[in-house]
């Protein structure tokens, strides 16, 4: 409702709530954690539960609960509110419980009291699986353990674990984990019990598919990977993919590692991991890169460490940029060029395409298709996307330096 130029809310507008904001998660391990609210964290996103909205409608003072514990994800889900939206409006309040519980594992709690109550039971879980690394951050150790469907218990365990990604990894879906071909990799902190013995916590997860490749090899391809809030920014990403690399690294049927529909931070990730490797190779010398990609490079990178040849690419297109001189205008051209031509070669093959299309299109279409690779066009997107990338690689040269 509006009155001159003051816009009034409607009434039905205070009961309208960021799902993002109102749903609380939580690590917990005894009644304390339960209890602290400063553990709690909360989704990057609610699209895949709560609609393209990520809004919850019906409730003011929303809060909903969403706690696993540490080690086991025995799981509770619970909510509370200040107030509900009226009959008098008309309007039905959203489903919040049964939307969320589509997604989580059977056997979750309902009754917070009778989730407190199992909490010291479920510290006797382990994690499943082989170890294959261990290492340390800031005096914490961590483990992590390669496991597959196969080994008892897991199945259960993956169920509650894969609930997680659909409130961080976006167009994310379960997997079906009854193909063999699935191989999985969890990271654990690893911490000693309040009497004896240790307690694991769960930290963070890979999944990756065995892609069959001619005659009799395998393309193993990275799937999902997520590290749990509490433990970001702590080097856990990295460490856990060069792990999964090192695993992989040895076996002569594995060609290549790649990586299905990455996101910007995995992407960030991979260049720097991938870089730490690459940059100590023969092939990746100073005087190699300021002279272009090369054969010698792609074939170096996937014998030595098994990354695929578009990998390769954007490894050297990075290193690169380490050892050319931006100050030097020859130097910088060249670069800027030598990028600049890869980027280009997509849309020689889009006006391609168009062309062959062309007694498909309208005259008005083909000539808004072909005006958007027009000679002036197409330098103005190449540039963009030179600067977008200059600075994705500028970031990852930033972190190499100060690791």
């Amino acid at each position: 409702m509006a009155v001159g130029d003051v816009v009034f809310p409607k009434e039905e507008d205070k009961y309208k709530v960021d799902a993002n904001e109102v749903i609380h998660m939580k690590l917990v391990r005894t009644a304390e954690d339960v209890k602290n609210e400063s553990n709690a964290f909360q989704p990057e996103m609610s699209h895949q539960v709560f609609g393209d909205t990520e809004s919850i409608f019906g409730y003011n003072g929303l809060h909903v609960k969403l706690y696993y514990h540490a080690g086991s994800l025995l799981t509770y889900l619970g909510m509370e509110y200040k107030g509900k939206v009226p009959d008098s409006l008309g309007i039905e309040a959203d489903k919040v419980l049964p939307n969320i519980a589509e997604i989580l594992a059977p056997g979750y709690c309902t009754n917070l009291d009778e989730f407190v109550a199992k909490l010291p039971g479920e510290s006797k879980f382990t994690p499943m699986g082989t170890k294959i690394h261990s290492y340390k951050v800031k005096d914490t150790e961590y483990e992590i353990y390669q496991v597959d469907i196969s080994v008892p218990g897991f199945r259960e365990y993956h169920e509650r674990l894969q609930t997680f990604i659909l409130w961080y990894i976006d167009a994310a879906s379960f997997i079906d984990v009854d193909d063999e071909k699935w191989n999985f990799f969890l990271l654990f902190q690893k911490q000693k019990g309040p009497t004896a013995g240790y307690e694991y916590n769960i930290c963070g997860y890979m999944t990756v598919y065995h892609y069959y490749a001619y005659p009799t090899n395998t393309r193993p391809r990275i799937s999902q990977m997520l590290i749990l809030p509490p433990y970001q920014k702590c080097g856990h990403g990295a460490e856990l993919l060069q792990t999964v690399y090192n695993f992989y690294q040895p076996k002569e049927k594995v060609i290549d590692i790649t990586v299905e529909d990455p996101s910007e931070d995995f992407i960030r990730l991979r260049d720097y991991v991938d870089c730490q490797r690459c940059i100590s190779l023969p092939a990746f010398t100073p005087d190699n890169l300021i002279n272009g990609f090369s054969d010698s490079m792609a074939t170096e990178a996937r014998q030595k460490f098994k990354i695929s040849k578009l990998q390769a690419r954007r490894v050297y297109e990075i290193l690169r940029l380490n050892v050319t001189n931006t100050g030097d205008p020859e130097q910088y051209r060249n670069y800027r060029l030598d990028i600049k031509k890869r980027l280009n070669a997509p849309l020689k093959k889009e006006a391609r395409y168009l062309t062959k299309l062309q007694s498909a299109l309208s005259e008005e279409e083909f000539k808004a298709a072909m005006f958007n690779l027009s000679g002036t066009e197409k330098m103005k997107r190449l540039e963009e996307a030179f600067k977008l990338l200059e600075a994705d690689y500028r970031r990852v040269l930033h972190r190499l330096a100060t690791a």
